[in-house]
Parts: C-alpha cells; sequence; structure tokens
C-alpha cells in the first residue's frame, strides 16, 4: 500500500509539472512562440474551439507568428479573439493569412513577466508541498494501522522528501530558464 504512495505521488508531480510548463508557455518572451496562443478559442460551427485547431500556426521569423485558418471565413474571428485577449498583440491579415508582430518587451514589462513566472512557479510548488503532506498523511495512517513499522515510516518520509526535492528542482530550472528568455533582449 505505501509503495503505491510514492508511485501516485511521483504521478501527481510530474502532472504538476506537465501544467507547470504549459502555463510557463503562455507568458511571453521577447520571441515568437506559438505556444503564447495557447489560450485562445475561436467560435467555430457554434464551438468554442483552441485556435491551433482551426488553423495552422507557425513562426517564421523570431519576432512573427503567422496563422493560416483551414478555413478563410473564419479569419476575422481569430483576429477579434487575438485582439481580444489580454496579449497585448496586434495582429493583421491579408484575406488568406494572419500575422502577428511579437512586439519588443520594455525593461519594465519584463520585470512584471518574471515576476509573473515566479508567483506561478510558487503556485505550483505549494500545489507539491500538498501533495508530499497527503503522503505523509497516509504513511501516518499505515503506521497506525500496524501496515507498516515506525523505522518504514521514517524511510518513507525521507524518500517522499527526496522526490519532493527533485521535483521543486525541476520546477526552480524550468523558471530560471524561463527568466533568462524573458530577460533576453
Amino acid at each position: 500500500m505505501v509503495d503505491t504512495v510514492l508511485d501516485d505521488l511521483r504521478l501527481e508531480y510530474e502532472e504538476t509539472l506537465q501544467q507547470f510548463k504549459k502555463e510557463l508557455a503562455k507568458i511571453r518572451t521577447g520571441r515568437a512562440n506559438v505556444g503564447m496562443l495557447d489560450g485562445i478559442n475561436v467560435e467555430y460551427y457554434g464551438q468554442m474551439t483552441p485556435l491551433n485547431q482551426v488553423a495552422t500556426l507557425r513562426v517564421p521569423e523570431p519576432r512573427l507568428i503567422t496563422i493560416q485558418p483551414w478555413e478563410k471565413n473564419i479569419i476575422e474571428d481569430i483576429e477579434k479573439a487575438i485582439l481580444e485577449s489580454d496579449l497585448g498583440l496586434n495582429p493583421s491579415n491579408d484575406g488568406t493569412i494572419i500575422r502577428v508582430p511579437i512586439p519588443a518587451l520594455s525593461g519594465e514589462r519584463r520585470e512584471e513577466l518574471v515576476k509573473m513566472a515566479g508567483s506561478l512557479a510558487e503556485d505550483h510548488r505549494i500545489k507539491m508541498r500538498n501533495q508530499r503532506r497527503e503522503a505523509n498523511d497516509l504513511v501516518k495512517e499505515a503506521e497506525q494501522a500496524s501496515d507498516i513499522t515506525e523505522d518504514d515510516k521514517h524511510r518513507f518520509f525521507d524518500e517522499i522528501d527526496e522526490l519532493t526535492d527533485e521535483y521543486i528542482g525541476k520546477i526552480d530550472a524550468l523558471l530560471e530558464e524561463k527568466n533568462d528568455k524573458i530577460r533576453e533582449v
């Protein structure tokens, strides 16, 4: 039972890490990245549909994203969705393709984005710490039910702490990498 606690915890940590990566990709750097547009949905046949499911997204230049809708009749809907997003981007279209230039970031905006990324990282660290607490509680319950010895309990606590440190380290590394990209001119 307790061995599955570690396996389950590893899966939860991996899921939390993947979620962090997705959310981090949405934070803009000075370079074009199609991940920036992941949160944008477009009305398509009466359904709100993710942008990448109605168009081909490309990055032909470091500061430009091109969007080629699969159907030309939704080009204005895509443009409107990008304008209404919180990204501060100004798309333009020529009737067949949408070009989204990525403006250079000011020093002040870079620092805001670094803070936003740091806050996001802390939220995910807290989530992992809560997951660790739940795993520790399960180990304590197993000891109280006499399923494991006190020595085993302490060994499991150590393994849980090591696993937690490993995954929090991964979050810290991803955050540092993102901050470097944000600050690069």
